[in-house]
């Protein structure tokens, strides 16, 4: 199991520890619990360990040719120090990840990738280079927090210069902390504003200590992979291995903003040639029970339509949502989904479920 470079800290703030692709991270903290820490994030601000993530940087005079081939969205209009998010396709209109693309010069960019996915995409791109590209996975001695909630940019601030502070969401600047440099972006996987600090290992524990203690000002709490969930949930953001897989064609997600048809990209003829079958879909449980991933679904009539991909209940809203991947065709208000062998009602809910309003 491998260890990042904030597990010490994170133990002995109490942390309950489990194994999470690979690692070992925090699902929750003993002081505090899921639903606090939840409702930090939506009321004040979390501080999540994310350094299980990867980052693989693409340099080279071809570095951008390499990454226009390979992904879904297109990165023309990407300015120095823009973020963006786009899916990772196969062959076959699948999906191998999905991805952020950071900007820093028309030869240099930092993917940033599922930590699951990480030697797997790390095999994918590097197999597929042009010209003269440059790749290499720092992923081994990249530390990442993400400090989420509505007090996010003033703890921020509190040690960042404001000209070093992402004025926009999915954009980020590159500062100097402890004699290194620094990437600060501002992107999120919460619902809530929200930004990133990517350091190197022999920082981490500095960085950390600055954060903790500039947070504890505002109300900042220690969050583990219990919250994120819940929060990812209520955002309707969808997840690697549960929402889409290699399997699941990139047109069945409702993503199709992040899809563009007019460049050529892997995986594009099968794009165009395979119709969706499928749709994402969100709900909210009228019948008391949580509906769980794989737990299937069904209509009016009984008839199957699909499955939950996503399931939990929401601290935010006050009862149980999923999202669900059904057929194509299905154009209902309610299904009923099978837990346990009881067929619990649901009503369908715009997605997000949740949005800030701030």
């Amino acid at each position: 199991m491998k260890l990042t470079p904030f597990f010490e800290k994170m133990a002995a703030n109490g942390a309950k520890m489990v194994e999470f692709t690979g690692y070992f991270l925090p699902i929750q903290f003993e002081s505090s619990g899921i639903i606090a820490e939840h409702k930090a994030v939506r009321e004040k601000a979390g501080l999540f360990d994310v350094s299980h993530m990867g980052e693989l940087m693409l340099t080279g005079k071809d570095a951008f040719a390499t990454i226009q081939s390979l992904v879904t969205n297109d990165i023309t209009s990407m300015k120095d120090g823009q973020a963006r998010y786009t899916l990772l396709p196969n062959e076959k209109g699948g999906i191998v990840d999905d991805i952020l693309i950071y900007r820093f010069n028309e030869q240099k960019y930092m993917l940033v990738v599922n930590a699951a996915n990480c030697a797997k995409d790390d095999q994918w791109i590097s197999s597929r280079l042009l010209g003269d590209t440059v790749f290499e996975n720092i992923s081994e001695r990249t530390a990442q927090l993400a400090i989420q909630g509505r007090a996010a940019e003033d703890i921020i601030k509190e040690f960042i210069t404001v000209y070093n502070v992402p004025e926009k969401n999915y954009t980020f600047k590159v500062s100097v902390l402890f004699g290194e440099e620094i990437i600060l972006s501002r992107t999120g996987y919460t619902g809530e504003d929200g930004f990133e600090l990517y350091c190197s290992d022999k920082i981490a524990e500095q960085v950390f200590d600055l954060v903790v203690e500039k947070g504890n000002k505002h109300g900042m709490l220690l969050c583990g992979l219990g919250a994120r969930d819940t929060l990812r949930m209520e955002a309707s953001m969808p997840l690697y291995g549960h929402e889409m897989t290699d399997e699941t064609l990139a047109t069945e997600l409702g993503l199709d903003f992040f899809i563009k048809l007019n460049k050529d990209f892997v995986g594009k003829q099968a794009l165009l040639d395979k119709a969706p079958l499928c749709k994402r879909i969100g709900v909210r449980l009228v019948d008391r029970g949580i509906a769980r991933e794989k737990a299937l679904v069904f209509d009016s009539e009984d008839k199957e339509i699909g499955c939950v991909t996503s399931g939990t209940h929401s601290p935010t809203l006050g009862y149980p949502i999923a999202m669900l991947r059904v057929d194509r065709d299905f154009d209902g208000k309610e299904v009923y989904i099978d837990v346990r062998g009881k067929k619990l009602k649901a009503e369908v809910v715009p997605m997000p479920f949740y949005k800030k309003n701030y």
